[in-house]
């Protein structure tokens, strides 16, 4: 008879599971549409710089600030997303985002001016950095500690996504009219598909609920409780909400905070993988995937295809990150992803320094190092980002490591041509592969393991008064 029950309990235990994760699944694949348009800015101006530099005839520092004007508006929509999240809720602002998205959308495929186009780059950048901070952090408050990584992770598959479909859409439209026709237009068109996807997005916003942990920082926990009760069943529901008070009763909630003893471990580990993430090279890769091919002896058309294959083992492999993050966790897959990109990238500069760039051989282990990317610091460190630091103070840290990630990221977009070109490709892989060794060792010394821990629990590790004990300190493999 017990025994029976006990089939029964685990029957009902399973069956409410399956319908509380199909609820959080699909509420954050809708904010993870967030990523998707992330992913189609980084894609679309690879496809389109090559025309645009013929049409406005712009210099390679030009090239360079074509590409990275959208990212100074990351760093400004980054910088301001901490505030203004927390004072109007993660939902209003993803959806003034969205709002900007489109407006650039329009605004790029139509101007006559490259002034013109850098404005409606940077007015998409705002959203874009608005949507990279909110939409992880938005799915790390309102998924369970069990599936958390992969829920968060979502957004990356949705970045890679956008930028595994975008390929295929420049390959399309360059492909419609002759080379005279892609100067005048097909870099229009490029940009301009974009409204499609910042449309969808924001319509489907409008069915999403608030974050619970935002209501109930607000005093709404009657407001938080029903969606809790959707995501946890009654029980949990109920010990979540007050895990959650008490969090937020033992913090100040300003940034002074971030600077104190154990949550400065916290910034150091957010910031230096948001930036790592970044100097080992991949959005360079991403941006300027065609013109890296064409230094291989590859034509316009090979390079395009090409390119397409770079985004289609990033799709591939993050998908295989999605099932490894919650099973193996975060911290051996950033070891595992850095220590091969490392490898890929010096063998790539050794091809280039020796002549033997040609052929396959450079694509092979681009491919190679886009597939450690993608099961490492692709998906794992927005994880981390959005996960790691305390409840009252989130929105805020969070902003400022992903704006120091587009920081790092305009550094790199805006050296890369420039670099390319006077230092040569061999020297500009080897520099990309040390940041990717500094990466491995960052990662060994400092990152903790997170992997199954509610948000308040990983909380506790920074403010219990035993971090001072090694064997709780975050570079305790332990963790």
């Amino acid at each position: 008879m017990r025994e029976e029950q006990s089939t029964l309990e685990a029957a009902v235990s399973n069956k409410n599971e399956q319908v509380s994760m199909k609820f959080v699944t699909l509420v954050s694949m809708v904010s993870a549409l967030g990523g998707l348009l992330f992913g189609f800015d980084t894609a679309v101006v690879s496809g389109a710089i090559g025309f645009m530099e013929q049409h406005f005839d712009l210099s390679k520092l030009q090239v360079g600030w074509a590409v990275s004007s959208l990212i100074i508006g990351c760093i400004i929509g980054a910088a301001m997303s901490g505030l203004l999240s927390d004072r109007f809720g993660r939902k209003r602002v993803l959806i003034a985002a969205a709002i900007l998205f489109i407006i650039s959308s329009i605004g790029t495929a139509i101007p006559e001016t490259f002034s013109g186009f850098v404005i409606a780059r940077m007015i998409g950048g705002i959203g874009i950095g608005i949507t990279s901070t909110l939409c992880p952090l938005y799915n790390a408050e309102i998924a369970p500690a069990k599936y958390r990584g992969r829920l968060v992770a979502l957004n990356q598959l949705a970045i890679v996504s956008g930028i595994f479909l975008t390929y295929f859409v420049n390959l399309w439209i360059s492909g419609a009219g002759d080379e005279a026709w892609g100067i005048a237009s097909a870099w229009r068109w490029m940009f301009g598909v974009g409204a499609i996807p910042g449309i969808l997005f924001l319509f489907l916003l409008i069915f999403v609920p608030e974050s619970p942990r935002w209501l109930i920082k607000q005093g709404r926990p009657a407001e938080a409780l029903p969606i809790l009760l959707r995501i946890h069943g009654e029980e949990l529901a109920k010990k979540e909400v007050v895990d959650i008070k008490h969090s937020f009763e033992q913090e100040s909630g300003s940034i002074r905070q971030l600077l104190g003893p154990g949550l400065r471990i916290a910034l150091i580990v957010g910031v230096g993988l948001a930036i790592l993430q970044q100097i080992t090279g991949i959005n360079a890769v991403m941006y300027y995937a065609p013109e890296i091919f064409k230094e291989t002896g590859a034509g316009t058309n090979a390079s395009l295809v090409q390119t397409i294959l770079v985004g289609f083992i990033n799709f591939l492999f993050t998908i295989v990150a999605l099932w490894l993050i919650d099973k193996v966790g975060r911290k051996a897959l950033l070891l595992a992803g850095s220590a091969l990109m490392a490898i890929s990238l010096l063998v790539i500069g050794i091809a280039f320094q020796s002549g033997h760039a040609s052929g396959p051989f450079v694509l092979i282990f681009i491919l190679i190092y886009v597939a450690s990317f993608a099961i490492s610091l692709g998906p794992v460190v927005w994880v981390i980002m959005s996960e790691i630091f305390p409840n009252r103070i989130r929105g805020k840290a969070t902003a400022i490591a992903a704006m120091m990630l587009w920081a790092a990221d305009y550094v790199v977009s805006q050296s890369f041509p420039p670099l390319l070109s006077s230092a040569g490709p061999a020297a500009t892989f080897w520099i990309y592969g040390s940041m990717a060794v500094l990466a491995f060792f960052f990662t060994w010394r400092v990152v903790p393991e997170t992997k199954g821990k509610s948000l308040e629990e990983i909380e506790s590790l920074w403010t219990s008064k035993k971090q001072a004990d090694p064997k709780l300190s975050p570079q305790a493999d332990a963790l």
